[in-house]
């Protein structure tokens, strides 16, 4: 049974509405302090304001992301530049671009054939140059120099004042001002992996030190550059040239006498195939072979070897060659092997690439035999 009667128990709960009461008016904020209040309104207010101008940032950091691919997220947090400080980067669909990996592809090929009596072999333009290790080491070799610079260099620091001497003697040998703004490499980019100014300097050296190499021509990729200014990144798209023609440019490929032939005595140009043909086919007969059409009965290279062989009187074993090319690959790998036998021959470094002699390059295809004529022309 309860102690408290009734009318007990109303007087204790009016009781302890009384505390309640008390006590909220002790706890609750002053009623007439209007300044507190404000002040707290206005704190309330700013901290609004900051959440608003972070989410409207965000939003416009994804808009202009999606508006521009070429700074996706992945890309653009690559950037943290210090103010005024410039960057650039090529945008992915020029990367993917059949002539722009050719042109790395030419390229690295001549670095390897180039650099082969040091064991040194490039597999990566980006990653293998920018340090100045083997850049050095290619232009000792190209100019028959020997640089004054530390033979292995790891830290950071080290490798930066490497690469400055390489490219200070570069830029001497291929007679550039000392301050060029036009320049398209310097040792920041180089040493940031940029593969447009890499890419620059070497196109730059191959021309200059006439490469035995033709390049792909009118190679040009898409690049983002980007800039802190005001504490904001711009950016704005520039497209590189990086090869124009062969002609044009002016390396080793310069125009000779077949390039006269082809644009200004096409008659003549026909007697010049015949009597190659003449030439060939005197050999070739040997093996009961007849060449009809120059455009295309060297294409995969299966004649070149054999005709190396017979001027040089060796036979050739079948395993070293594709007798029946099927692939572009396999053609490719015939016309390097014949190359590599007439320089064995003492022929010196042909000018033409396999790849131009696959793809039906007449011009390609009757340098190549005119340089067996030449020295086998008086040859039964």
């Amino acid at each position: 049974m309860s102690c408290f009667t009734t009318h007990e128990a109303k007087e204790t709960e009016e009781d302890d509405k009384k505390v309640f009461k008390r006590h909220k008016t002790t706890f609750s904020e002053p009623k007439d302090d209007k300044d507190w209040r404000e002040r707290e309104r206005k704190k309330e207010k700013e901290k609004r304001k900051v959440y608003r101008d972070e989410v409207n940032e965000l939003q416009e950091e994804g808009k202009h992301a999606i508006d521009d691919p070429s700074l996706s997220p992945d890309l653009a947090g690559t950037f943290i530049l210090d103010e005024g400080e410039e960057r650039s980067m090529i945008e992915p669909a020029s990367r993917d671009d059949l002539k722009f990996k050719e042109l790395q592809k030419v390229l690295i090929e001549w670095i390897n054939d180039t650099l082969v009596e040091n064991r040194i072999i490039v597999k990566d333009i980006e990653e293998d140059l920018f340090d100045g290790q083997i850049l050095g080491k290619l232009i000792e070799k190209l100019a028959d120099i020997k640089l004054e610079v530390a033979e292995v260099t790891q830290s950071e620091q080290g490798q930066k004042q490497k690469l400055k001497t390489v490219l200070d003697t570069t830029n001497r040998l291929l007679n550039l001002p000392r301050w060029n703004h036009q320049q398209k490499w310097s040792m920041e980019s180089i040493h940031s992996k940029n593969i447009v100014a890499i890419i620059h300097l070497l196109v730059a050296l191959a021309q200059h030190f006439r490469a035995p190499i033709r390049f792909p021509e009118h190679v040009s990729v898409n690049v983002v550059v980007v800039q802190r200014r005001d504490g904001q990144l711009a950016t704005r798209k520039v497209v590189e040239e990086l090869t124009t023609t062969n002609d044009m440019m002016q390396g080793k490929f310069e125009r000779d006498a077949f390039d006269t032939l082809f644009d200004h005595a096409p008659d003549k140009l026909n007697v010049v195939k015949r009597s190659l043909i003449t030439f060939v086919n005197k050999h070739l007969n040997k093996i009961n072979l007849e060449v009809t059409d120059l455009d295309t009965q060297f294409a995969d290279g299966v004649y070149l070897v054999l005709l190396m062989g017979l001027l040089e009187g060796y036979f050739v074993p079948l395993y070293s060659f594709h007798l029946t090319p099927d692939s572009f690959d396999q053609k490719v790998h015939n016309v390097q092997f014949s190359l590599e036998l007439m320089q064995d021959g003492g022929l010196p470094k042909p000018k033409a690439r396999p790849e131009d002699i696959v793809n039906l390059d007449l011009k390609a295809t009757l340098r190549v035999l005119y340089n067996l004529f030449t020295k086998y022309k008086h040859l039964n």
